[in-house]
């Protein structure tokens, strides 16, 4: 047992696997568990921006490495192990981050539903069966983070939409977002018994400079705390669940929304 709580929520000798990790909440999640001291790997599908993406961490002197990997191959699934073996020896947290916005609207071609799925459903299973399998070989427990959202726990709201240029009724982003929220209960239960644990973070949605200022105010007016999420709203939950803070938490969908879902 630590002898101080704050030693608790430390990442120092855990590695830290984010897939996504140059995205939105992506970059976030990875200053994080950097500042946290973890060694942390972020994904991306491009190999040629592997440099440039280690470089804009650099710059805020932060270290974090870059791999390449495409959730919707296979082939890179199941080498991502062999990777993360020859460098680390191990992984301790895996942040399911990645998401594939393949459809744009409700009558999109099932082409593009089908390509969500291979991302979103299908890769999303494999990759956590070959870390979650390495963490139970390894015997020395784990986490597993699954970056959900509000989507898979609420239906859309058409209002926040009238009369703008938008168009919140995506169906494939809802499916596999409500299916990620049972499917954390799943994994949390198949490992349990080896100490892996599995949660997943709900955030509400993150103001951009492409906001519109009406929808805007429309989101802020159905939140509790009357504003959309900003940068550093998910940093403190996702090292929370990373660290052995929560080592007795697993199972469980925690909503960052300000409210949105609870009002």
């Amino acid at each position: 047992m630590s002898t101080n709580v704050m030693n608790s929520f430390s990442l120092a000798d855990k590695t830290v696997l984010i897939t996504g990790g140059a995205g939105l909440y992506g970059s976030q999640i990875a200053r994080a568990c950097a500042q946290a001291g973890g060694s942390v790997y972020v994904t991306s599908r491009d190999e040629a921006r592997l440099e440039e993406i280690e470089e804009n961490f650099r710059r805020d002197g932060i270290k974090v490495n870059a791999i390449p990997f495409d959730q919707e191959d296979l082939g890179s699934i199941s080498s991502i192990r062999k990777k993360l073996e020859a460098r680390e020896g191990k992984c301790d947290v895996l942040i399911n981050n990645a998401v594939a916005r393949t459809m744009s609207h409700y009558n999109d071609s099932l082409e593009t539903f089908a390509r969500s799925m291979a991302v979103n459903a299908t890769g999303l299973f494999e990759l956590t069966r070959v870390i979650g399998d390495w963490m139970a070989e390894k015997g020395s427990g784990g986490s597993i983070i699954n970056i959900g959202s509000i989507q898979g726990m609420v239906g859309p709201d058409p209002t926040l939409y009238e009369g703008l240029p938008l168009n919140g009724l995506i169906p494939d982003y809802f499916f596999h977002k409500g299916g990620m929220i049972n499917f954390t209960r799943f994994i949390a239960s198949y490992y349990g018994a080896s100490q892996v644990r599995c949660n997943c973070i709900s955030p509400g949605g993150f103001q951009t400079e492409k906001n519109l200022p009406e929808f805007i105010q429309r989101y802020n007016d159905r939140t509790m705390l009357g504003r959309m999420a900003k940068a550093d709203d998910i940093w403190g939950p996702v090292v929370f669940l990373a660290s052995d803070a929560s080592q007795y938490v697993t199972g469980t969908n925690l909503p960052v929304d300000g409210g949105y879902t609870a009002k």
